[in-house]
């Protein structure tokens, strides 16, 4: 090895020794070379051959699979998909964009099935961006979200037989069950049942 490759490689060394944790400095300690120092963080970090192949396996089948949530917004779909991406493209394995917008509207769920439509037959999916895409959906989104009604608390409704009038109370004593009780027999057989399921 000549003087100048000696001092780059000592000078390549020591700013990977310096920018190491203690922790990690304890596994390239016994490496000479900086190449040596390389291969193992990335063994270390990345995992050898065979761990590549099944996080790229796995990622793939993630993104085969991939699917929006049904209760899910548009942003927090997005940012998994985009995680998903970055990880396959760090293993080297990247989509085109073409594919990335197929994905995702395969990917949406009913609700928003009418505005895919229109998206797809206002544009040239080949052309398209994905950021238009979301946005686009997402603009649908926040409208859908808008139009929704309050949701009505769900609530039991029980007869009252408090302060009725003298004329209601002549035409319920007057009808009678098919056993022969009356229908206030019945009603305090229920409140008596809705009781003990209650409590």
């Amino acid at each position: 090895m000549d003087r100048k490759m000696y001092k780059k490689h000592h000078k390549v060394r020591g700013i990977l020794v310096e920018a190491l944790p203690h922790s990690e400095y304890t596994e390239i300690v016994n490496k000479f070379t900086t190449k040596a120092i390389f291969e193992s963080l990335c063994c270390t970090y990345e995992g050898n051959k065979h761990v590549k192949e099944a996080k790229t396996n796995q990622l793939m089948h993630q993104y085969e699979i991939f699917r929006m949530k049904e209760h899910e917004d548009i942003k927090t779909m997005y940012s998994r998909f985009k995680t998903l991406g970055v990880g396959l493209q760090v293993l080297n394995k990247s989509y085109i964009v073409l594919n990335h917008v197929k994905k995702i509207i395969k990917s949406f769920p009913t609700r928003l099935r009418p505005k895919v439509t229109a998206v797809q037959e206002a544009n040239d999916l080949n052309k398209i961006s994905l950021k238009n895409l979301i946005s686009s959906i997402k603009s649908h989104e926040i409208e859908l979200i808008g139009d929704e009604p309050a949701k009505k608390s769900k609530s039991i409704a029980l007869k009252s037989r408090g302060k009725s009038s003298k004329s209601l109370q002549d035409v319920e004593s007057k009808e009678e069950t098919p056993n022969g009780g009356s229908d206030d027999d019945l009603d305090v057989e229920e409140m008596t049942y809705l009781t003990k399921r209650i409590h």
